[in-house]
């Protein structure tokens, strides 16, 4: 007996895009996937060249012209039309119509590889269909003796030939090169921009050590311990563990030791996080060591006011007694004593 074949209708994927097609039979464009997946143009880019190739023949597709339907800038819709002319999808001409206009016409590729070498074929037949030649020139014939009749009443009189010239050497035809027909071949993708992503075998660089308070102290420690512990209030997405928290104590509280304030340390290291956050932790770490302030410069210590003990006038001094112009006037009464000498 033959084996029963079980046919079971595909199940759809369970993630990723899923197509509904329906049959269409007016109003579409068929569209290359060398556009709609290429992967050196931006989406930008394949956008406007899938509408362009579905425009029909003699429809303006200049930058102002685009500018008019789509709410794109004129500068970004410039961008990507020098993007698909880069990459060969469109061609654009001027050429000079009547009245010493000129225009551009913008020729719309679907295949550009196929057509590049079309136009690669289409020149060489050119050269080579129209070789530069030089016609030899044709050799010198010996003259034959020439008869001269006489008249009836004297002899006839045959004329000797004059001596045969020197024979002129044939010039040689002149050899023109002609070019050899170059061959024309795909055209190679263009080449990568540089690589923004380290390689996995290159070396990294050592991360920068998690900072620590120069005089902690208990207080501080407990500040330092209640904002990490609060950030999932204001962020949900950083919610830590106790470990977590007990390692990045020292980091937040070398930033409040420097005079930051706990709203400002929670903005700096919880703002714009990465979308998914994976290690909040880590990233905590990062920013803790990347963004540390500097220290605050040492203040600059005020003299307090005193009053003097003579003259009662204010005067700045660290320790009270009189002032300038009192010790002055106490030191020449002195001296003046000193010498003998009365008022």
């Amino acid at each position: 007996m033959d084996i029963q074949q079980v046919s079971a209708p595909s199940r759809a994927p369970s993630a990723g895009v899923v197509h509904i097609n329906i049959r269409l039979t007016d109003g579409y464009t068929i569209i290359s996937n060398r556009l709609s997946q290429h992967r050196g143009l931006s989406l930008l880019a394949i956008g406007l060249g899938t509408h362009i190739q579905s425009l029909p023949d003699g429809w303006r597709v200049g930058v102002k012209a685009l500018a008019a339907i789509f709410p794109e800038s004129e500068a970004r819709i410039a961008a990507a039309l020098r993007e698909l002319e880069q990459h060969g999808f469109l061609r654009r001409i001027r050429e000079r119509v009547g009245g010493g206009k000129l225009a551009t016409r913008t020729e719309s590729y679907n295949h550009p590889e196929a057509a590049v070498r079309g136009r690669g074929r289409e020149l060489m037949r050119e050269r080579v269909a129209a070789p530069l030649a030089v016609p030899a020139a044709e050799p010198a014939t010996a003259s034959e003796p020439v008869r001269v009749p006489a008249p009836e009443s004297e002899p006839v009189r045959v004329l000797e030939p004059e001596p045969e010239p020197e024979p002129v050497p044939e010039p040689e035809p002149v050899r023109v090169a002609v070019p050899e027909p170059v061959p024309v071949s795909a055209p190679v993708d263009p080449v990568p921009g540089p690589r923004l992503v380290p390689t996995p075998t290159a070396p990294r660089k050592s991360r920068p050590p998690l900072p620590a308070p120069q005089h902690p102290t208990e207080a501080l420690c407990a500040a330092a311990a209640d904002l990490l512990a609060g950030l999932r209030r204001t962020a949900p997405a950083f919610l830590l563990s106790e470990e977590d928290v007990r390692g990045l104590v020292p980091g937040v509280a070398a930033w409040l030791e420097r005079g930051a304030r706990p709203d400002a340390v929670r903005a700096a290291i919880t703002e714009d996080p990465p979308v998914p956050l994976r290690h909040p932790a880590k990233l905590l770490r990062h920013r803790l060591a990347a963004l540390l302030p500097p220290p605050l410069p040492a203040a600059v210590p005020v003299v307090p006011l005193q009053n003097c003990d003579d003259c009662d006038r204010a005067f700045r001094s660290s320790v009270p007694g009189c002032c300038r112009e009192c010790r002055d006037a106490r030191a020449g009464a002195g001296g003046a004593a000193w010498l003998g000498l009365s008022a």
